[in-house]
């Protein structure tokens, strides 16, 4: 190497269609260790897969301080947690689910309510529907407040900017909870992929993009230096047309946001 040859940059990512040229690429190495969905099958944009050594990321989440302090745990609905929404329930915790694309808005499973031996189908997404109480924004903000947040993701950069599907469902979820204020900055989130899925790119958020705390792989554990904060709420001109007619908890925001007469 001469004086003058110099290591290419990581891309710096700024718009959409950068970023699904990550997601495509992740996409295509995470053939090769994903579980195909019984609906989707490879469609990984509609999807966040279950993926070979997710069962380590379970126990290195179960591991976590952060996991450890908390009381009551939301967690997405990716395929990939089913075992971490289990052990929320084997370990005591108060466990928050989303259903598919919010459409359903929350489901809440309070601690102790599934029997033992129901909960391993229970932390499924067709058992939570059987075990799951649905639950309003306004009905969450009127209990305590959150204290963990784990979810998938389809890509992650180094830096903790997570890269969804390409729907922005989980950064839609963290703007509602702290319009309500169940979350706060400081309130952890934990993101759990396969090593594949971690990228070195160059990524500066933007404002609606929410940064996670720790990154957890079947090999390691990654905890991004902290130089963003995190959204302070839902950025309303930047959702998409038809949104909050199709999310009921968001237009039950629109209701709890509206001027009293």
């Amino acid at each position: 190497m001469t004086g003058t040859d110099r290591t290419p940059s990581p891309p710096d990512i700024r718009d959409r269609e950068e970023k699904e040229l990550v997601r495509q690429r992740v996409w295509s190495e995470l053939m090769r260790v994903a579980r195909p969905d019984s609906r989707f099958h490879w469609n990984f944009s509609e999807f966040i897969p279950d993926f070979e050594g997710s069962d380590r990321c379970a126990q290195a989440v179960r591991d976590l301080p952060e996991y450890r302090r908390a009381r009551v745990v939301f967690v997405t609905p990716d395929n990939g947690l089913t075992l971490i929404r289990q052990l929320c329930m084997e370990d005591g915790k108060d466990l928050l689910v989303s259903t598919y694309g919010i459409e359903r808005g929350f489901l809440f499973v309070p601690t102790g309510s599934v029997e033992p031996s129901r909960v391993p189908y229970a932390a499924t997404l067709d058992g939570l529907d059987y075990v799951g109480h649905p639950v309003s924004l306004r009905e969450l903000a009127s209990g305590p407040r959150l204290d963990l947040l784990l979810t998938g993701a389809a890509a992650i950069s180094t830096g903790g900017l997570r890269f969804g599907k390409g729907h922005g469902y989980f950064d839609l979820e963290w703007g509602m909870f702290r319009e309500v204020g169940l979350v706060a900055d400081d309130t952890p989130v934990v993101a759990i992929v396969h090593d594949c899925q971690v990228v070195d790119v160059d990524v500066q958020p933007r404002p609606f993009d929410t940064v996670v705390d720790v990154i957890v792989t079947p090999t390691r554990v990654l905890r991004p230096p902290l130089t963003h904060e995190k959204p302070s709420g839902i950025n309303w001109e930047l959702l998409e047309p038809g949104m909050v007619e199709r999310i009921p908890p968001l237009r039950e925001l629109t209701e709890l946001r509206a001027p009293k007469r």
